[in-house]
This record gives C-alpha cells, sequence and structure tokens, in this order.
C-alpha cells in the first residue's frame, strides 16, 4: 500500500459515509398521528390535521363489481373533545388519479364522537398498478 493513495481512500470512505447519512436523514417516516400504514408504495406524503389520528391506511388491489380497482382502507380516531366530520383526499401522484370521501359518509348528524374511530373504503376503480407516490390529506369539516 502507498502512503500516498491512503488519504484519497480514505477521504473517498468518509465522503461515502456522509452521504448515506444525508440519505437517511432526508427518508422520513409518517408523522406521530399515523399509526398503521400497509401499502406497498414508494412514497406516501402526508397532511393530516392535529385532531385526528390515522389508525390504519392500507391499499390493495381488488374488484369493484366486474372492475379491477386499487381501495384503500381508512380509519380515523377524533381526537377532538367534540364531534367532527372529516374529509379524506387521496392523490396517486404518478397516476394523475385522485378521489376524495367524506368520513362519516352519513348520519344524523354525520360526525365521528370524541375518541371513537370510523372506518371507510375508497376506490379507485379501474386502476390495474400500486402507485409509487401517494399524498394523503385529512382534515376536519364543518356540518
Amino acid at each position: 500500500m502507498h502512503w500516498k493513495t491512503f488519504p484519497n481512500r480514505l477521504g473517498l470512505l468518509f465522503v461515502g459515509l456522509w452521504v448515506l447519512l444525508a440519505m437517511t436523514s432526508c427518508a422520513s417516516g409518517p408523522p406521530a398521528n399515523v399509526k398503521m400504514v400497509a401499502c406497498p408504495a414508494k412514497a406516501i406524503e402526508w397532511d393530516v390535521a392535529k385532531s385526528v389520528e390515522v389508525t390504519e391506511f392500507n391499499c390493495e388491489m381488488g374488484k369493484m363489481g366486474m372492475d379491477p380497482a386499487l381501495i384503500f382502507k381508512v380509519s380515523l380516531k377524533n381526537l377532538s373533545a367534540k364531534p367532527q366530520r372529516f374529509r379524506v383526499n387521496i392523490f396517486l401522484l404518478d397516476l394523475d388519479k385522485a378521489a376524495g370521501h367524506l368520513v362519516p359518509r352519513k348520519g344524523k348528524p354525520p360526525q365521528v364522537a370524541p375518541g371513537k374511530t370510523h372506518t371507510v373504503k375508497i376506490p379507485f376503480i379501474k386502476t390495474t398498478s400500486m402507485p409509487g407516490k401517494i399524498h394523503v390529506r385529512v382534515v376536519p369539516i364543518s356540518n
């Protein structure tokens, strides 16, 4: 081993470790109010209000009627002290598709009680592939 090449190899090692550290620190997981995510998408961006907790987020290929579909199962827990209704929007960024859903959809009044959880299924009919990038938005709405 020549002493002239040693600093170059050591420097290359440090640069490689720095790049690896930078890549892992940029990869962030879901926020604290998103608990169980079971979706094979490569990247999921979250925009979730503080007054709601996503207790389950599932996506799988299936069928709606005779058509293929990508079906999302979303469970929301009301963390606030008052009954609320929520809007869920899911954007499949690389497939240029979007869907929205009110949670709960019906009821008199259509609200999730404080501390209670409500589950909905959101289908993307005639979608035959799993998206790479998803953006999920959950916000409370006024009745």
